[in-house]
């Protein structure tokens, strides 16, 4: 079965129950499809064993399973070897979610492992700062999906916010970074706060590994995106139209 590409052994190890050896380091998967960008890692424990990460615009739903294949082989792994999905749940691009969240669903279901969500937010931080990090994902028109952490804590639950309140925000800190998708706030930062430090990053699937070693598993079935924002399309069809189940509308996959 070494020649087998992933995606077709899965099948296989579904009546193989994962048992994890006492004593053994963890294999994680880890992937980011949240942005234009695709990063994807494999790590026993914190170690990183191999990881790429794609800028190119492509469609995710066709680059991802490629990407993890040609990863799992180059470790020398199998598809039964991994004790844990760890992915980044949001908030980002809607469809980038959606591939993310269904694909870490599908696997963990049928290797029988382990699921865990992050912050794509946080997957923005992976830097050694004095101060307060604050990561930003641009969501159109002067609007950003921001966190603000430091050392690696999240100070506020992240947020969708229009970018001058972000501003306002940040200067109530002593020393601030920006970091993610800062190309097109860039003047804004230094005219509001000359002092910040900019720092373009992207997702690191590394990171969320990392993140996700000591968090708990969710419930598979119930795992969804975190979207933080209604599409556009569905924000204008609210206005005319009276909605029902509003607290758990934008939690549907």
């Amino acid at each position: 079965m070494e020649n087998v590409r992933f995606w077709e052994t899965v099948t296989c190890v579904i009546i193989e129950k994962h048992k994890k050896k006492q004593g053994k380091k963890m294999k994680i998967l880890a992937f980011d499809t949240s942005s234009t960008a695709l990063s994807v890692a494999l790590l026993e424990d914190e170690k990183l064993v191999a990881e790429s990460t794609v800028t190119v615009k492509k469609n995710h739903s066709i680059s991802l399973m490629p990407t993890i294949d040609f990863l799992v082989a180059q470790a020398g792994w199998q598809p039964s070897d991994l004790e844990r999905i760890v992915v980044a749940q949001g908030p980002g691009s809607y469809t980038g979610l959606r591939v993310a969240v269904a694909t870490a669903k599908t696997l963990a279901y049928a290797l029988d492992i382990d699921l865990v969500g992050v912050s794509s937010l946080q997957a923005l931080t992976n830097l050694s700062v004095v101060g307060v990090v604050i990561p930003i994902m641009d969501a159109r028109r002067n609007n950003v999906y921001v966190g603000f952490y430091e050392n690696g804590q999240a100070l506020v639950p992240d947020c969708h916010a229009a970018f001058v309140d972000v501003l306002e925000q940040a200067k109530t800190f002593e020393k601030v970074t920006f970091v993610g998708e800062v190309a097109n706030f860039v003047d804004q930062i230094k005219e509001s706060l000359p002092e910040a430090t900019i720092l373009s990053s992207l997702p690191s699937a590394q990171l969320i590994g990392r993140l996700g070693l000591s968090l708990p598993s969710v419930d598979v079935d119930a795992f969804v995106p975190y979207y933080l924002k209604r599409v556009e399309a569905e924000e204008n069809w609210l206005k005319t139209h009276e909605e029902t189940n509003r607290d758990n509308y934008i939690k549907r996959v």
